[in-house]
C-alpha cells in the first residue's frame, strides 16, 4: 500500500542532449482588433509562468517535422479567437492593475531535436530536471520586457517520438481553460472548427461596485502596498532556498478505495477521491514537522483549489477562458490530525469546498479589489489528477503521458496522474531531509491502518 516511487538516480538521464534548431514568433492568421482586457483578481497574483509536458510515441503519418508546422499553422489560426495569447502583459499606471495589451506582438514557437529515443528519457512519470530543455521559457529575440505570454517547443527524439512543451504566464488560464485550449488546438489540427467556443469576458469575475466582503478570509494574506506598487512577480508561495529531498508517493486505486471505506465507515457517504487523498496527505504533512511531539496545539491549514463556473448564480460558463478557480482552506491541530479519524478529516476538506458559495466566491473576489494579497496557509495541494490533459486526442494520437513541469517546493505537494493506474494518483513531495522520513513513515502508517 502506498509505495515510495523507487526510481534511482543514476538511472535518469542528466542531458537529454537537446538542440533548438529555430525559434520564431508566431501572429494571428487573420488581423485582430488592438484592445486592453481586464485581468480579474484572480487573475491578478497568477503572473507567474506554468509550463506542461506532453509526450507522444512515433506515429508513422506524423512524424515531428510535421507535427511541428501543422502546429505553427493551427497556432496561427488559434491566435485570432485566442488573440489574448499574442499580447503582452502591462501594468495601467492609473488602476495599478496588470491588463493584457492585445497588441498582436506574436506567440512564441521552438522546434528542437534530442540525441535521445523516448525510452532513453525514460520513466515519464518521475520528474527529470532535464525535461527543463523541453520547453523554452523566453525568446532570446526579444526584450524582457516584450516577452510572449505562451511559447510552443517541439522537440524530436531519435525515434521519431516528440514532446509539445508549452510555456504560459498563468493570468492566460487556469488547468481547466488551459484543457479547452488544447482540445481547440486538436481540433484545428485536424481540420476541424473549434471543439469549444470560449467564452472570453473576463468582467464576470469583476469585483462588485461597492466592494462587499461579506466573510473573514483567513485563507488570504493581505499585502502593505500601495495600490499600484506591488510587485507584479511577487511569488504566492516562499521561494527560500533549501536542501529538499524530493519522492513520489504513489496511490493506486486500490488505496484510494481503501481509504474510501475508512472514510464512509462513520458516515455513509459519498467521499470523493480527491478530498481522502488530500486529507491524507494533510495528516502526514502536518504532522511530519521535528518538532510536532511539542505542537500538537499547532493549527494546520491546507489549502486546494475550487474550480467556482459552477458555484455562481448564475454559474460561470463552463468555457470560461481565464482564470475561475479559488483557493479552499481546511485548518485543524494536529492533535485531531493524529488522533481524529479520516472520515472527520474528510468531512473538513470536504466543507472547505462547500463553503465555496456564490457570495462567499464574490467575497474573495471583493476583498482582492480592497486588498492587495495572497492565498495563505502551511502548504497547498495543486492537483492535475484530473486535468484530462493526456485524454486530448490529436490528428497523430492523445499523448503518452501529460504532466507539469516540476520543481521543488516544499510548500506545494502536487497531484499527478498515474501512467498505467488511470484510477490512480502520484503524490509529489519535496521536505528537508528529517521532514521527509517523517512524512514517509506516517504516509506508511496512515494508509495500512
Amino acid at each position: 500500500m502506498g509505495t515510495l516511487y523507487e526510481k534511482p538516480h543514476s538511472d535518469l538521464p542528466q542531458d537529454l542532449k537537446i538542440s533548438i534548431q529555430d525559434s520564431f514568433l508566431l501572429f494571428p492568421s487573420q488581423q485582430t482588433q488592438r484592445k486592453s482586457i481586464f485581468l480579474s483578481n484572480i487573475d491578478q497574483v497568477l503572473n507567474f509562468d506554468v509550463q506542461t509536458l506532453h509526450f507522444f510515441p512515433c506515429h508513422k503519418d506524423f512524424p515531428p517535422h510535421v507535427v511541428a508546422d501543422k502546429l505553427k499553422n493551427s497556432l496561427e489560426k488559434l491566435l485570432v479567437t485566442y488573440d489574448f495569447l499574442a499580447g503582452r502583459l502591462e501594468m495601467n499606471p492609473e488602476t495599478g492593475r496588470l491588463e493584457i495589451d492585445c497588441n498582436g506582438g506574436g506567440a512564441g514557437f521552438a522546434v528542437a531535436s534530442s540525441e535521445c529515443s523516448l525510452d532513453e528519457v525514460g520513466d515519464l512519470v518521475y520528474p527529470n530536471p532535464a525535461f527543463g530543455k523541453l520547453i523554452l521559457n523566453t525568446m532570446d529575440i526579444l526584450d524582457k520586457d516584450d516577452q510572449p505570454l505562451c511559447i510552443f517547443q517541439v522537440t524530436s527524439f531519435s525515434c521519431g517520438g516528440f514532446a509539445i512543451g508549452t510555456s504560459t504566464n498563468h493570468v492566460t488560464f487556469d488547468g481547466i481553460s488551459f484543457k479547452t485550449f488544447l482540445e481547440n488546438l486538436a481540433a484545428v489540427a485536424a481540420g476541424k472548427p473549434l471543439a469549444i467556443i470560449p467564452c472570453m469576458d473576463r468582467e464576470l469575475l469583476a469585483a462588485r461596485s461597492p466592494p462587499r466582503v461579506t466573510f473573514p478570509h483567513p485563507e488570504l494574506l493581505k499585502l502593505n502596498t500601495p495600490l499600484g506598487q506591488a510587485e507584479p512577480n511577487a511569488p504566492v508561495f516562499d521561494l527560500s532556498k533549501e536542501e529538499l529531498d524530493f519522492n513520489i508517493f504513489k496511490l493506486t486505486s486500490t488505496d484510494i478505495s481503501h481509504l474510501k471505506e475508512k472514510a464512509k465507515s462513520t458516515h455513509n457517504t459519498r467521499v470523493s477521491g480527491f478530498n481522502v487523498v488530500t486529507a491524507h496527505i494533510w495528516r502526514c504533512k502536518a504532522l511530519s514537522y521535528e518538532e510536532i511531539g511539542q505542537a500538537m496545539e499547532r493549527v494546520s491549514t491546507i489549502l486546494y483549489a475550487v474550480n467556482i463556473r459552477p458555484r455562481l448564480a448564475p454559474p460561470l460558463p463552463a468555457a470560461y477562458a481565464g482564470n475561475a478557480v479559488l483557493t479552499a482552506y481546511a485548518s485543524a491541530k494536529c492533535k485531531e490530525l493524529e488522533e481524529g479519524p479520516i472520515s472527520r478529516l474528510v468531512e473538513m476538506v470536504g466543507e472547505g469546498a462547500k463553503r465555496m458559495s456564490d457570495e462567499y466566491a464574490r467575497s474573495v473576489i471583493d476583498w482582492g479589489e480592497i486588498n492587495r494579497g495572497f492565498p495563505h496557509g502551511e502548504f497547498l495541494i495543486s492537483s492535475w489528477w484530473k486535468l484530462g490533459f493526456e485524454e486530448v486526442e490529436y490528428p497523430w494520437g492523445c499523448p503518452r503521458y501529460s504532466c507539469p513541469l516540476v520543481y521543488h517546493r516544499k510548500d506545494i505537494i502536487l497531484l499527478f496522474p498515474d501512467i498505467v493506474d488511470k484510477n490512480g494518483v502520484n503524490v509529489l513531495v519535496a521536505l528537508p531531509s528529517k521532514q521527509m522520513e517523517k512524512f514517509e513513515i506516517l504516509f506508511r502508517k496512515f494508509l495500512s491502518l
